[in-house]
């Protein structure tokens, strides 16, 4: 074993525990539901989960998977354009398109990989791209994977984005990119004044909505929401989140579609999902049109959660959605509240750099619609213990 790279190795990580940014991997020991084993530790209150409307663990989603292995086996067997597109795979894509309301869909592996492979793959050289400086981590790398110049805008901010855009005007194409809803913050991006600006400079506009999907706009995202999802070149979504299984979708024209299919990367080289990935997801998308009472469940219980976080004196920042961030600002002491928390029987991770700036440390808590309003008074019991205890309240 090479020991250059060894040392290298060992002083990039005794240089992360230093900054306090080093974090282990937790082990989860039961299914993902309110209350979980984690670490050894039972009945602890699972706030950390983007299982926003606890599908992970229905039965529905279960019973689908598990009728779809007896019938189509553990796996698909190859890539999808050899013989490994199922008629699973078709409905499944034909289903989420009829969701969105859109012409059709293409499934990935992973959000990550949606984003991977669509940006690059309607991009080129005499292209620019516009992206919002908050945007997640798997657009800025399907960013740098593309060719096209880039700007990125001020978070939110419609007159950097028309700045951006008057700035760009010689490119060929322009492609404006935005999360829906903002994984850190859980503030929402303005989409009608982004497609407005659209429409006024001649670009497209990319939505990743993995954390607006199963949330807003009755389940179909934050295009939906604002009623304008039939003005969007590009949705991306996830099928990990309130679906509560796995793997990502890129959703809108049929013409898009077509040529992903053909060019898309991690579409062309991955072998396709399992089949009981597959009937999970269609179980869940089944339960998500036909029984609003998951999503009206989630909001309650994030208005009653945001409410009386605030009511402690927490800081919740800017957000708008589920995603509750509870503001610490200094790293050591987000992952010592982190720490306290999990003494007292209650999940909530500490979000540090990279993933946020230095300096905006926070917990980010995750309210879904499995948690009952004695979970919810649990784990606010248990953080005012604890933010006392640090002198944070």
């Amino acid at each position: 074993m090479n020991g250059t790279l060894q040392d290298w190795l060992t002083s990039q990580i005794g240089s992360l525990h230093q900054q306090n940014l080093y974090k282990p991997l937790l082990v989860l020991e039961s299914a993902s539901d309110a209350r979980i084993t984690v670490n050894g530790k039972s009945n602890v209150i699972n706030l950390a989960s983007n299982n926003y409307l606890g599908l992970a663990n229905h039965p529905k989603l279960k019973q689908a998977a598990i009728e779809a292995v007896e019938r189509y086996g553990a796996g698909a067997g190859a890539v999808r354009t050899i013989i490994g597109n199922m008629s699973l795979h078709a409905e499944l894509e034909k289903r989420i398109a009829e969701f969105k309301h859109v012409e059709a869909s293409l499934v990935f592996q992973s959000g990550f990989t949606a984003n991977a492979g669509v940006i690059p793959t309607i991009t080129d050289g005499d292209d620019a791209i516009i992206t919002d400086e908050l945007n997640h981590a798997s657009i800025i790398d399907g960013v740098r994977l593309s060719k096209a110049a880039r700007k990125i805008y001020k978070h939110n901010d419609l007159n950097a984005l028309e700045e951006a855009l008057k700035e760009t005007q010689n490119a060929k194409k322009r492609l404006i990119i935005t999360d829906g809803v903002f994984s850190m913050d859980g503030d929402i991006a303005p989409l009608p004044g982004i497609i407005a600006l659209a429409e006024q400079y001649n670009a497209a506009v990319m939505v990743d909505d993995a954390h607006g999907s199963g949330v807003l706009g009755g389940g179909r995202g934050t295009a939906y929401h604002f009623g304008v999802h039939q003005k969007i070149d590009i949705q991306l979504g996830t099928l990990s989140k309130a679906v509560g299984v796995m793997g990502g979708y890129i959703a809108g024209s049929s013409r898009l579609i077509d040529w992903l299919t053909q060019r898309a990367r991690p579409f062309l080289f991955s072998t396709a999902h399992p089949p009981a990935v597959v009937a999970a997801v269609i179980a869940a998308l089944d339960l998500m049109e036909h029984d609003p009472s998951f999503t009206e469940r989630l909001w309650e219980n994030t208005r009653y959660w945001k409410e009386n976080l605030q009511r402690l004196g927490y800081d919740t920042g800017i957000s708008e959605t589920p995603i509750t961030p509870v503001m610490v600002g200094d790293e050591g002491q987000a992952l010592a509240l982190q720490r306290a928390l999990l003494e007292e029987g209650v999940l909530a991770l500490a979000i540090v750099f990279p993933t946020v700036a230095r300096g905006k440390a926070r917990i980010r808590t995750m309210p879904s619609a499995m948690h009952s309003r004695k979970d919810l008074d649990d784990a606010l019991e248990a953080f005012e213990k604890v933010g006392k205890r640090l002198g944070i309240l």
